[in-house]
């Protein structure tokens, strides 16, 4: 089933004729009493005919804002999407009545609001989840969706209630979403892979492109899909905590040798092209020892100033 947009009439053509068959109506009783005139079958038919017909176009009017629009069903037949903004009037047999009807399980709601479909973005977040990433590390996950109805007809026919829809399917995304990524680098992954936490571009756009694969059934289009919550599950947060401590101290002290080593390498050559100073092998393993302590070492180092020759 596809969505036809159509046209109804205005209610500012319809008010009119409605208000002067609802004045008809006492004014012809009132104009029979007070000149006495016989009242006759075709007189009573008439004031029939004029009551059913006020009565038949005081129904439907209805009034439309910006990005709103009303699904009109004919005895159970779709008929159209009404979605220009303003004041109509439409057959009354195409609208369902709205009303409300007390039971003994309490008050039941039916009539024209489930055709009344909001065209606006809204937001949608979901709750904080809790699932395993890819390596089975448990962690807490949530995202908000920004959502708009886009075919009216797959929203109220295709499924059973849409919001409802959405709610389930973006949780069931996310899930899978978390599911198929790591939360973070591995340890033993020298090329650099998509993560949870280091990829979020890449993963709120694969979760916006799952997301409108799985909400096209339902007439609804993805504005925007973006990760709002992503951590450690509590019972595992402080042994990550740790671990990632200890892997940004191995980093920091792996550059801090790389930029040693290169200082030694090049404090060598230049004593060497220069001709400063001759070393043998034994003394080169000294000073390198030596400049490695001073340039890796925590605390500050203190120099020991030898008067004596070099092998005293």
């Amino acid at each position: 089933m596809q969505e036809r947009q159509v046209e109804r009439a205005s209610g500012w053509v319809v008010l009119p004729v409605t208000i002067i068959l609802w004045l008809v109506l006492p004014a012809s009783i009132i104009y029979a009493v007070t000149h006495n005139l016989k009242i006759t079958f075709f007189f009573v038919g008439a004031l029939i005919c004029d009551f059913l017909l006020a009565l038949f176009l005081s129904n439907e009017f209805f009034t439309l804002q910006p990005n709103e629009a009303r699904v009109l069903i004919l005895f159970g037949k779709y008929v159209g999407t009404v979605k220009n903004d303003g004041f109509h009037w439409a057959n009354p047999f195409t609208v369902l009545r709205k009303g409300r009807v007390a039971t003994n399980k309490g008050t039941f709601e039916f009539g024209s609001n489930k055709y009344h479909v909001s065209l606006r973005a809204r937001n949608f977040q979901t709750d904080m989840l809790k699932v395993n990433d890819q390596r089975g590390n448990p962690i807490e996950i949530g995202a908000v969706v920004v959502w708009q109805v886009a075919d009216t007809v797959k929203a109220l026919f295709d499924v059973d209630d849409y919001e409802q829809y959405i709610k389930v399917q973006s949780e069931t995304a996310i899930r899978h979403l978390a599911n198929i990524y790591p939360y973070d680098q591995g340890d033993d992954n020298e090329e650099a892979e998509l993560t949870l936490r280091g990829s979020s571009e890449t993963i709120n756009n694969a979760l916006k492109s799952e997301l409108e694969s799985r909400l096209a059934k339902a007439g609804v289009v993805v504005v925007e899909a973006r990760l709002t919550h992503l951590a450690y599950a509590p019972e595992i947060a402080g042994v990550m905590l740790r671990r990632q401590q200890a892997e940004a101290i191995i980093a920091a002290r792996k550059k801090i040798v790389h930029g040693a080593v290169s200082m030694v390498e090049m404090a060598l050559s230049e004593l060497s092209a220069k001709q400063v100073v001759k070393l043998d092998e034994e003394h080169k393993a000294t000073m390198v020892g030596n400049l490695l302590v001073v340039l890796c070492g925590e605390s500050q180092s203190e120099p020991v100033v030898n008067v004596g020759t070099l092998y005293r």
